[in-house]
């Protein structure tokens, strides 16, 4: 809920500043609510929302977005979504960013999926129609960070999520690596959620990540 959410951003406190507001919180409504008292607060706010649907729509959709002043918003690295998803952000500071393949998706998933690819070949597809849209960056896990930044250059985003530090469970993440390990591998942002969410001390959590970061 919105509340536990405002709560965890209390209990973390100066422990983080860039806060991903995911569709847990889109889906009870105040998900919005929440990214402009974020901004308000002079966090910066990750939409990972992962928009897929036709081109009109992900274009008026972003541009709502745009107009709030979040930072970062997530849709599907497919090209028509992609293209619409630039269009729609206009001029703004948004950072627009294509998923490429989960990380809780593993080769064998992907092949029940009907794909003839494996994870790192379907990614490397979706960089290159993210650099062909005129996108920021794309999500990938730390294990195709480096081939992300090989593609994109220095200046590309590269978010990776499945992080998890030594000290917790990998849960769902199929795909994971270390704080360290990530950005050694080219990441620009992490996403690290339940390692610091699910702590009895959330900004203890926080501030234990960020030192495995700096410790790279």
């Amino acid at each position: 809920t919105v509340e536990e959410a405002r709560a965890m951003v209390a209990a973390i406190g100066d422990g983080a500043s860039f806060y991903k507001v995911g569709l847990e919180l889109f889906a009870t409504g105040d998900g919005m609510v929440l990214a402009r008292e974020l901004k308000a607060q002079g966090k910066q706010v990750f939409l990972d929302w992962k928009l897929h649907d036709i081109g009109t729509t992900v274009q008026r959709a972003a541009s709502v977005l745009a107009d709030v002043g979040c930072d970062f918003l997530t849709v599907h690295a497919e090209p028509q979504v992609l293209a619409a998803a630039v269009r729609g952000k206009g001029r703004s500071n948004l950072k627009i960013l294509g998923v490429t393949v989960l990380t809780s998706l593993n080769d064998a998933d992907l092949i029940e999926m009907g794909f003839t690819e494996t994870a790192r070949a379907l990614v490397e597809r979706r960089i290159h129609h993210a650099i062909a849209a005129g996108a920021d960056g794309v999500i990938a896990s730390p294990h195709e960070a480096a081939l992300a930044r090989q593609i994109g250059g220095k200046d590309f985003l590269v978010v990776t999520p499945g992080v998890r530090p030594e000290w917790s469970a990998k849960n769902d993440q199929a795909r994971a690596a270390t704080p360290a390990d990530a950005l050694r591998a080219g990441a620009s942002h992490i996403v690290c959620g339940r390692p610091i969410t699910a702590a009895n001390d959330p900004r203890e959590a926080a501030q234990r990540v960020a030192a495995e970061m700096l410790g790279i």
